[in-house]
């Protein structure tokens, strides 16, 4: 296997980013440009199989993972087992993780009839995200919001088969309440429910009325979860948006789950208190204006709720504010044609963004719209177009002739920040491998033992350094105020010397 200098510093795998590129590819055909769109749709789900924590299921298809976590929740008298890992970490942050079941539960709605063979393994993903979203709301005015130590967790280099680290459970309530993340959680609830309605119609009940407990467990006790557990939650998933948007999207979801009137008068009502049309151009785990908007519009494109009419409004503004060419653009596009935001891991803003555009051109296709930019117009078709050229640069048609996604195509990153993808895996090595044991598997310049297949590297050309041993990414300094970073913020508590070899077959 042959490797060249290509070097990503603090190269975390991106698992927002993975998930919105598996939703993106559902509408793209299945070969294109030399591109096996339904091969890439796999691996990115496969992906969310490497991130699995608890009891793992017989069908698990990553094999080098294993069991772990069995206990989380025991210290606060629960069962938190389950869930999903964040990122290259053995931590479980309930915030990111609603936000990732509410998208992957919405591309199953809307898309779901073109996933193929793909859907079930969707739907598994999706439940296994929900189960634990459910046991994370069973107390009645709790939700528990993180399990694990980012500090602990972050001192050591363990595989999750191994950890030995703080499991620390921490919760919002009435005295310390986190609108923000419960929120999310009722919109993750009630759009699941709609998945589930026909596939399990009591698994979905029982989704529907706990997103109904909680949003208004939500609404009545108000405030930031990152103001009641600063200390565990910053500099990590620190929500500095505030928590208005996601209660808009909790109401969102509700009103597409429920069809209650109640929810609709929700969003009409507050819809200026909760700034609606705030930042319209953003989308991600802390800001979901633009989600909001895009989501809300598909009603009023259909004809069907013309009391939407200014979230369509907003919908539009979004759309025109990230397209190319136009003079007041609020992204910028590189030389290769990659959407380019400033302030961290841009592959978050490639991916939601994406999302959105070639969300917002299914509905516009159906309706047979446009979208009105001052003088000029933007086609469903053109939205769509713009979409498929993000997906096709990470998918390799970029400067490096490479791909940002582990495991498709001939070239792609060999050494990433994950714990289980660089530590041998427990049938490779049964011995318990300690917190600083791991250390020189951290250390290693060789390629990761383990493929976390469908992982996407984020940032790939926010800066662009040259070196003489070859070109090397550079990572913006990692902040804590949105996903879009995606796990940069590894870089706050690891040292930068990790590098990712590059498989040249």
């Amino acid at each position: 296997m042959a490797r060249n200098g290509l070097c990503f510093p603090g190269n975390v795998p991106a698992f927002r980013a993975a998930l919105v590129l598996s939703l993106l590819l559902l509408l793209l055909h299945p070969t294109s440009a030399g591109h096996d769109y339904h091969d890439a749709l796999r691996k990115s789900i496969l992906f969310f199989e490497g991130q699995r924590s608890g009891k793992l299921p017989p069908d698990q298809r990553l094999k080098w993972r294993h069991d772990s976590a069995l206990h989380d929740g025991s210290t606060a008298g629960v069962d938190l087992s389950g869930g999903y890992y964040d990122a290259g970490d053995n931590v479980k942050f309930g915030f990111p993780m609603a936000f990732t079941t509410t998208l992957l539960a919405w591309s199953i709605i809307d898309f779901g009839r073109i996933m193929g063979s793909e859907q079930r393994n969707a739907v598994k993903s999706l439940r296994w995200g929900t189960d634990y979203l459910l046991k994370a709301t069973a107390v009645p005015g709790v939700v528990f919001v993180q399990v694990g130590d980012p500090y602990s967790d972050h001192n050591c280099w363990e595989r999750p088969e191994d950890m030995d680290t703080r499991r620390t459970v921490y919760k919002i309530d009435r005295n310390n309440p986190g609108s923000d993340v419960a929120g999310e959680t009722a919109a993750a609830l009630a759009a699941a429910s709609i998945v589930f309605r026909s596939r399990d119609p009591a698994y979905s009940r029982l989704l529907l009325n706990r997103a109904v407990r909680v949003f208004e467990f939500a609404d009545t006790h108000r405030g930031a979860y990152s103001s009641s557990l600063r200390n565990a939650v910053c500099p990590f998933y620190c929500d500095v948006n505030g928590f208005q948007d996601e209660l808009l999207w909790g109401a969102a979801w509700l009103h597409k789950a429920s069809r209650r009137r109640h929810y609709r008068e929700y969003i009409v009502r507050n819809e200026v208190v909760l700034r609606a049309g705030d930042t319209i151009n953003e989308f991600g785990w802390d800001n979901k204006h633009a989600g909001i908007n895009v989501l809300i519009s598909k009603e009023v494109l259909m004809g069907k709720a013309d009391y939407f009419e200014s979230f369509k409004q907003n919908a539009d503004g979004f759309i025109c504010s990230v397209l190319p060419g136009l003079t007041h653009t609020q992204v910028q596009y590189s030389p290769g044609g990659l959407i380019f935001k400033p302030g961290g891991s841009n592959m978050q803003h490639v991916t939601s963004l994406s999302f959105l555009l070639l969300t917002y051109s299914n509905y516009l296709s159906h309706a047979n719209k446009n979208v009105p930019c001052g003088m000029s117009s933007a086609s469903a078709a053109f939205l769509k177009q713009l979409a498929k050229r993000q997906v096709d640069y990470i998918l390799g048609d970029n400067p490096l002739r490479m791909s940002y996604m582990v495991g498709y195509g001939p070239r792609y990153p060999q050494r990433i920040h994950h714990r289980g993808s660089s530590l041998p895996s427990v049938q490779a090595h049964p011995a318990r491998i300690g917190c600083k044991a791991g250390s020189r598997y951290f250390l290693s310049p060789n390629p990761n033992p383990n493929l976390l297949v469908g992982a996407v590297v984020g940032d790939p050309i926010a800066r662009m350094h040259f070196q003489t041993q070859g070109l090397t990414f550079k990572n913006l300094s990692p902040r804590r105020t949105s996903m879009r970073r995606l796990w940069a913020y590894f870089h706050i508590l690891q040292p930068t010397i990790d590098s990712t070899s590059v498989n040249s077959e």
